[in-house]
């Protein structure tokens, strides 16, 4: 995973990404259960590229199901891989399931 991927430990650390940023954020939901660890292992390398590609107009964040709940419940995720992005706080976007780098890009494209 690239640095420029934040990866919190609790809901805290997310809630706290979230208020500090100042570009939109993209959040993506990960889990560490059998069926998920693989399409979230291909999905880490495709948010790596997507964070660099994006540097300094988005803010990734990488966000375990187990380790961040609360906000897993708040935006509604019911598996992994899972993605949201918000923008001034709100959602602007929602997406599911492996992506590749391009259908990544025509995702955030009219947001980013």
């Amino acid at each position: 995973m690239a640095k420029l991927v934040h990866q919190p430990r609790e809901d805290e650390e997310f809630d706290f990404i979230l208020r500090v940023s100042r570009a939109p954020v993209l959040a993506y939901f990960s889990g560490t259960w059998p069926k998920a660890i693989e399409a979230c292992r291909a999905m880490d390398l495709v948010m790596g590229g997507i964070a660099e590609e994006y540097a300094g107009r988005l803010t990734a964040v990488k966000a375990d199901i187990t380790r961040c709940p609360a906000a897993t419940k708040r935006y509604g995720v019911t598996g992994a891989p899972s993605f949201v992005l918000l923008r001034e706080g709100e959602v602007a976007a929602r997406g599911a399931g492996p992506m590749t780098r391009t259908e990544f890009q025509d995702f955030l494209g009219p947001y980013v």
